[in-house]
């Protein structure tokens, strides 16, 4: 028997839901409100946040850290070294990896960590490189291929993935590649006042 939040920890959210068809190890952790559907497989030692949402067919690896409402689309794997921040964004069949060097046979190979902050989107089909850090409420453009960090609120597309402009936390774009960052631009969509900093260093 998998290792499931028997209590809700929050008033109003339901014990989370797992799919007969579904397979959750024992040792993993489901967080109240969550819906796990047909065909997951959730690795022991990983860690599914409350109120989110896995949909068919998708992979966490053990020792994985997935936040709190997060939704997960179908045909996604989240491999071992991936912590998915809250209220992420996973299209389907987008791609994660973890290991730099790959070889069908090789005891000595090393997971090289990715991170994926709060609020950010990933499209369908695109590919993570493993390594890199995409920033809070950044978005990654369906069938990119993401080699380097990815600053907040960033707009990135392509093979390699490049800056082509910025959005808001509403996911409507703010401004272009030229935006001159950190800098505080309005949202015409929902009229918020997006702060976007400067990019961390490489």
């Amino acid at each position: 028997m998998a290792l499931i939040e028997p209590e809700c920890q929050f008033e109003g959210i339901a014990p989370p839901f797992i799919h007969p068809l579904a397979e959750v190890e024992e040792g993993a952790e489901v967080g109240p409100g969550t819906k796990v559907w047909r065909f997951v497989h959730v690795r022991s030692g990983a860690r599914v946040g409350s109120e989110c949402i896995l949909g068919n067919n998708v992979y966490i690896d053990t020792s994985v850290s997935i936040g709190d409402r997060v939704k997960i689309q179908n045909n996604v794997l989240v491999y071992a070294g991936v912590t998915v921040e809250d209220e992420v964004f996973l299209g389907p069949c987008m791609t994660f990896t973890n290991d730099l060097y790959p070889r069908a046979a090789n005891p000595n190979w090393i997971i090289t960590p990715t991170r994926v902050c709060h609020g950010a989107s990933i499209g369908a089909n695109a590919t993570i490189v493993c390594g890199v850090t995409i920033g809070a409420y950044a978005m990654v453009a369906a069938g990119s291929v993401v080699t380097r960090d990815v600053p907040p609120h960033a707009l990135v597309r392509g093979n390699p993935a490049r800056v082509v402009g910025y959005v808001c936390e509403c996911g409507h774009k703010i401004g272009g590649d030229d935006l001159q960052a950190p800098c505080t631009v309005h949202c015409d969509y929902c009229e918020k006042q997006v702060t976007v900093p400067l990019p961390p260093k490489r």
